[in-house]
């Protein structure tokens, strides 16, 4: 999962002057951050780069991973964009919200578990989870299976099992592949 949904710590992340080894680094006017802008740490080192903002929120792209950082936590220093943390700082939480987020998934996903879909419409119920394959009996039917992968579920903020999918992106998908299945005959 790369997407990591993490309201970063509003304590690590404060808009106070922060001092870099041997350079002074002013933060007290939050900075203009916009897609494509590079943010630096407060040890003056590249965090990442933020990929969209929209309203309040800008999305930060480090390491691969996604967090959304409140525009008021970003300052100016010399380089441009800063946060009053580091890059690791940052990637650890980042993977600590990761590791916790799989772990209420997998949880959920058990056999017999009810899932729904990604606008909370009912999915179906998990008959099998082989490896990182999660079979559904879509609907409860058990004559109408569909196999998804472990990484397209998350535990819904109830604890329940939440498909990252809607229906309708299912049956694209599942049109899709139909006809290279029967073309080469299987």
């Amino acid at each position: 999962m790369k997407i990591a949904k993490l309201a970063l710590a509003a304590a690590a992340l404060t808009t106070t002057a922060a001092v870099a080894p041997g350079v002074a680094v002013a933060q007290e006017a939050a900075a203009s951050v916009a897609a494509g802008t590079t943010v630096y740490g407060n040890d003056g080192a590249e965090i990442g780069t933020v990929e969209t903002v929209d309203g309040e929120t800008a999305i930060l792209v480090v390491d691969g991973m996604k967090a959304p950082v409140p525009a008021a936590a970003f300052g100016t220093g010399e380089n441009g964009a800063t946060l009053n943390a580091t890059k690791a700082q940052i990637v650890g939480m980042l993977q600590a919200a990761q590791q916790e987020a799989m772990a209420k998934r997998d949880a959920a996903l058990v056999v017999g578990a009810e899932a729904v879909t990604a606008k909370n419409a009912p999915l179906g119920t998990v008959l099998e989870i082989e490896g990182d394959n999660v079979i559904i009996a879509r609907g409860g039917d058990e004559a109408n299976k569909i196999t998804l992968l472990r990484e397209h579920f998350a535990a819904a903020p109830d604890g329940s099992l939440m498909a990252l999918l809607t229906n309708e992106q299912i049956d694209a998908a599942m049109a899709a592949s139909a006809p290279a299945a029967e073309s080469t005959g299987e």
